[in-house]
């Protein structure tokens, strides 16, 4: 056991909670090699099963300036940039208790190494849900969707991850644990850090606990695909938007997502309303004639057949993927997302707020895309690719004035820059 490791076990007091790097399976190799440079050969991975381990694992580690990277499950250590000089892997698998499920006040408080798919089942016994829908929900972790911001079509009625977090704990660089927020709805005290580490990659502090505001499950779903011209989709995604209508998911879908799943031709919008039954049917109905005055075809989805349309347009993002494969996070001005998709292959983009999804197969689509996003002012940053090709580029193509303040921040939280280093923007 190299040196590192030693020092490491010595301070914790579970047994195998420090694992080599010679004795990990090839398989955790390479899959934490997809999430760091080729040069770092982290020491060893370390598995703490308490809030105090960890925080003394990060003093540790902080006193002798070891490099660290957190990982949950692995599900998406390999977004972001690659992190650099890596000494440690830290693991929150094992921190992963339910603290307090108030059914009453709609709250739920979990340690940030519970899976996702796990916080619902508990959520669901109480008729309950936590609105978000990340990618690989079987995997995610909660520190992880947090840390990296992760969430899809919901966000159409229920917002981003920022929107839901009520209170964070985390580990700070020095090993001190720390908290912003709380456990109840209205909690406005002091500065918003939860927001601040929502999307932050790991580069300010270790999450450990997290508090989310949860929410009752509907009583029924529907789903309404509408396809045909481009014109048409767009006029009906604006009809939408302005109407009485309350869909919970609505996006916009490309022409090669339609014909991937045999939802029909043209490019496509898809649109979910979860309430009350009658509530559901009407809204879906009001849908469908919006999109029969505009010429379109339509087509009402609902039971394990809407579960599974919904289920599966992810999957044509993250799944499908070879050693080329590249897939990004793109935003526009909503009223150019028809415009930008026409130039996707495997895409989505939401209705409302101009957030997207694409997967690209060669590496020179991306500068042509992210120019055009750009020029509508938005962005397209890169989640996953073939770690050669981050290597040589820049995953996040930030072009905004506030790199020095963020650069000050990370200084303030991290002053040895032991975080995550290179994960996120400008290799902070």
């Amino acid at each position: 056991m190299n040196s590192i490791a030693s020092t490491l076990t010595s301070i914790l007091s579970t047994e195998n909670a420090v694992i080599s790097w010679e004795n990990l399976s090839p398989t955790q190799q390479h899959n934490i090699q997809q999430g760091i440079d080729p040069k770092s050969q982290p020491s060893c991975v370390i598995y703490p099963h308490s809030q105090a381990e960890l925080a003394a694992v990060i003093t540790t580690a902080n006193s002798h300036q070891w490099r660290v990277l957190t990982w949950g499950s692995g599900s998406k250590i390999n977004w972001g940039g690659l992190a650099e000089n890596i000494d440690i892997i830290v693991s929150t698998e094992h921190i992963n208790q339910l603290i307090e499920h108030a059914v009453g006040d709609l709250t739920v408080t979990v340690e940030a190494g519970m899976k996702f798919a796990q916080i619902q089942e508990i959520l669901a016994k109480s008729g309950q849900t936590l609105a978000l829908d990340p990618a690989a929900p079987e995997l995610a972790t909660i520190g992880g969707i947090v840390a990296t911001a992760d969430t899809g079509s919901l966000r159409q009625r229920y917002g981003g991850v920022r929107d839901q977090l009520l209170g964070i704990t985390f580990i700070r660089a020095d090993g001190e644990i720390a908290k912003a927020g709380g456990r109840v709805v209205k909690n406005v005290a002091g500065y918003d850090l939860m927001k601040l580490f929502t999307g932050a990659y790991g580069t300010l502090g270790i999450i450990s606990q997290v508090t989310f505001r949860v929410y009752p499950i509907p009583e029924s779903s529907g789903t309404v695909i509408l396809t045909g011209k481009p014109e048409a989709i767009s006029q009906a995604a604006r009809t939408l938007h302005g109407s009485e209508l309350t869909p919970t998911q609505a996006d916009l879908l490309s022409n090669k997502l339609l014909t991937n799943l045999d939802l029909g031709t043209g490019i496509g919008l898809i649109a979910r309303f979860q309430s009350i039954s009658e509530s559901v049917q009407e809204q879906s109905k009001r849908l469908l004639l919006i999109g029969e005055k505009l010429g379109l075809q339509g087509v009402i989805y609902s039971g394990n057949q809407e579960i599974d349309l919904w289920q599966q347009l992810p999957k044509q993002i993250y799944d499908h993927l070879t050693e080329s494969t590249i897939t990004c996070k793109i935003g526009v001005l909503p009223t150019a997302a028809v415009e930008i998709l026409n130039y996707m292959e495997v895409g989505l983009i939401h209705i409302s707020s101009g957030l997207g999804l694409v997967r690209l197969e060669k590496e020179e689509q991306i500068l042509p895309l992210r120019s055009l996003c750009q020029a509508n002012s938005g962005f397209l940053s890169v989640l996953s690719a073939p770690v050669e090709f981050k290597k040589r580029f820049d995953v996040w193509g930030y072009n905004g004035n506030a790199l020095a303040v963020m650069r000050g921040i990370k200084e303030q939280f991290d002053g040895n820059f032991i975080l995550s280093p290179g994960r996120f923007v400008g290799g902070i």
